[in-house]
């Protein structure tokens, strides 16, 4: 691959790896900062010295691999807020009792069921200046108060630590938020809070209140409801407000990526500007006003659709298209891709740990390398037949690269997702250019009826045959299982074999054998260790009781309640390639790896005169539960969430008074007997 021949690129992979050693083995800032000084000495000694002699080239190289390690590992550091002396992590019992926080809202996210949601900066604690960004929670009540980005608050409560997932093989909310540098969140009735007169009118301020006048300029002429809100996420990029089943709709069908603003829209927001200024002379004068006009309105987009990950790639790597062109040189498009990637995560090192970002990148890079190979396999005559046949290479070139990592993530795979692009790319261009019109005129009061209606009409026509593809549920493929080590090996399979395609010799067919190789001992490796475990696992759940007993790829149940729709099992399964083999009604007595394992449920009846090594305890029986404890002393007792609150707290103090160890789901999350 010439790419890696290219010394930035050398320089990026060695920057990346700097920001991933800080962020696994999290080292001492004092460390850090004294590898980044020795690297630069090593640098500029290495420079000087391949000045005066070849010989010292080669070192010189290698200096500059070293220092753009160390800048890695220093970027991830400084940008790391924990780090921060005055950020609030640092604060004496910040989180052991309440405290006065004055905080400024930042973003609106998506409502759940009891709360408003934002992220929020705070400004102090308990009147002194302190530093970082929580997650801000409002109970909703029928006053339904409002709260724009920029409102400064003023809340008496306290704070809370971001909670370890509860059940095993979830999604990890807790290290989601911490990527985003949010360590704790904060709950407060709307009665609680202290609202300021004074408003902070920042760039975030201002961008959301023009996108807040042109969502409420459509509203009032009657745009419907869930096709605005669908117009709101293609052009905006704003998903807080959308349907849950048309985003699953959109899953189903493989279509969920332009409802995320990226490259795709970037591409088209590109087009659309550049052929607004046809009319500007090509004057050198001319040229660098467009140039200014064309950076300016990418900008803005991007602002506008919140700046995630994938739209600041997108629009630094469009930015850095539109500078080649005005330039007039060839743009070479992996030079581009590298240095998007380097800017982007010196100033956001966390952009690289977030699943949208590393999506977005890959299935650029694979349609940036293997689109051409594809597309030179048939080149039709007609143009038409040529477009369509451009769009499916595009198609299956992003979905080849990607499918490992979306396998990784989500489980899943949309097997029509060829015939959604094929239909949905050709509409997307129209929407997307017809809802700039209409969204740029809304932001001055003037929503225009014929052209509002048909982007109106268009959206509901997309969410229409977007629903009839995802209903082919035959057609989608989930709960596909795959691990770290498969994920590299399939990826090493990907690369080689697309080389083989590429320069088809001896040597890169080796190359395939080997990775081939590869991946069936990552295969064995994994199936090795899944047939050598044994576990027991009591789950968090409140409405009923879940205990999984699993052997190897094979899974019992035990349940009070019916499995249908599982999800919590369903991911238990998937992770750990298992199967279930069983299911079972809930015993009072179950035999583990040695453990005797004691139920007790709210019917309070057990076999008497026997003495566990373990007691769960659920659906909140009434019992005397010391005298148990004298009778059967456990070990262990474990209380699952279906028990009430009150009694798991009294359970705990007597657990306490009795020094036997005391285990509350709801707290702590499962709990695995291994």
């Amino acid at each position: 691959m010439k790419v890696l021949q290219f010394p930035l690129a050398r320089i990026t992979i060695a920057f990346v790896i700097g920001i991933l050693i800080t962020y696994f083995l999290k080292p001492i800032p004092m460390i850090v900062f004294l590898f980044l000084a020795v690297s630069i000495i090593i640098f500029l000694t290495a420079y000087f010295l391949s000045k005066t002699n070849r010989k010292f080239q080669l070192f010189f190289g290698i200096a500059t691999y070293l220092l753009a390690l160390a800048v890695g590992i220093t970027t991830q550091t400084v940008h790391t807020d924990s780090n921060q002396q005055n950020n609030y992590t640092h604060c004496k019992n910040i989180f052991d009792k309440k405290h006065t926080f004055t905080l400024t809202l930042r973003e609106k996210l998506k409502s759940n069921t009891f709360n408003d949601r934002y992220i929020a900066l705070l400004n102090s604690v308990d009147n002194k200046k302190t530093t970082g960004r929580i997650l801000l929670n409002i109970n909703k009540d029928s006053l339904n108060h409002k709260f724009v980005i920029g409102n400064q608050l003023k809340i008496n409560s306290l704070l809370s630590k971001n909670t370890n997932q509860k059940n095993p093989n979830q999604f990890d909310y807790r290290q989601y938020l911490e990527n985003k540098q949010i360590y704790a969140q904060l709950y407060a009735e709307p009665n609680e809070i202290q609202l300021s007169y004074e408003i902070i009118k920042d760039i975030w301020f201002y961008t959301s209140q023009l996108r807040n006048r042109i969502i409420q300029n459509l509203e009032k002429s009657n745009f419907g409801n869930k096709e605005l809100n669908v117009a709101v996420a293609l052009i905006m990029g704003q998903q807080q407000d959308i349907d849950p089943e048309i985003i699953q709709d959109y899953q189903y069908a493989g279509a969920v990526h332009i409802l995320s603003v990226s490259g795709l829209h970037i591409g088209f927001i590109l087009l659309f500007v550049t052929f607004i200024l046809k009319p500007f002379p090509n004057t050198r004068k001319g040229a660098f006003i467009k140039l200014i006009i064309t950076l300016a309105c990418l900008s803005l987009f991007g602002i506008l659709a919140g700046l995630a990950p994938s739209v600041v790639r997108s629009v630094t790597m469009f930015s850095f298209v539109a500078i080649g062109l005005y330039l007039r040189r060839s743009v070479n498009i992996y030079h581009t891709l590298l240095v998007s990637i380097l800017l982007i995560l010196l100033f956001q090192p966390s952009f690289l740990f977030d699943v949208g970002f590393q999506l977005s990148y890959v299935a650029l890079f694979f349609i940036v390398w293997l689109q051409p190979l594809m597309a030179n396999l048939w080149q039709p005559k007609n143009k038409i037949l040529n477009y369509f046949w451009d769009i499916l290479t595009v198609s299956f070139a992003a979905q080849i690269g990607t499918f490992p990592l979306s396998i990784y993530y989500f489980h899943q795979f949309p097997g029509l997702f060829f015939v959604t692009n094929l239909i949905v790319i050709p509409f997307l261009g129209f929407i997307m250019s017809l809802g700039v019109l209409v969204m740029s005129l809304a932001a001055f009061n003037w929503v225009p009826f014929y052209p509002a209606k048909t982007l109106e009409i268009s959206i509901f026509y997309l969410d229409k045959i977007i629903n009839k593809i995802a209903s082919l549920e035959q057609f989608i493929i989930k709960d596909i299982p795959l691990n770290t080590s498969l994920l590299i090996s399939s990826y090493l399979v990907i690369i080689t074999v697309i080389i083989t395609f590429q320069y088809k010799n001896f040597r890169s067919l080796i190359c395939v054998l080997i990775s081939i190789i590869i991946f069936q001992l990552s295969a064995i490796g994994t199936k090795w260790d899944v047939q050598n475990q044994a576990e027991f696992i009591v789950l968090n759940t409140s409405k009923s009781t879940q205990l999984i007993e699993r052997k190897g790829n094979k899974a019992v149940i035990y349940t009070n309640d019916s499995i249908l729709n599982n999800k919590v099992l369903a991911s238990y399964l998937t992770a750990n390639f298992s199967t279930l083999k069983g299911e079972y009604k809930l015993r009072n007595l179950i035999y583990f790896k040695g453990n005797k394992i004691l139920l007790i449920d709210s019917s309070k009846v057990f076999p008497k005169n026997v003495q566990p090594d373990i007691l769960i305890i659920t659906q909140s029986p009434k019992i005397n539960f010391y005298r148990l404890l004298q009778t059967i002393k456990p070990k262990l007792v474990i209380a699952d969430a279906s028990n009430y609150k009150s009694f798991q707290k009294r359970w705990k103090m007597t657990c306490e008074q009795q020094k036997i160890p005391f285990h509350a789901t709801r707290e702590k999350g499962f709990y695995k007997i291994n």
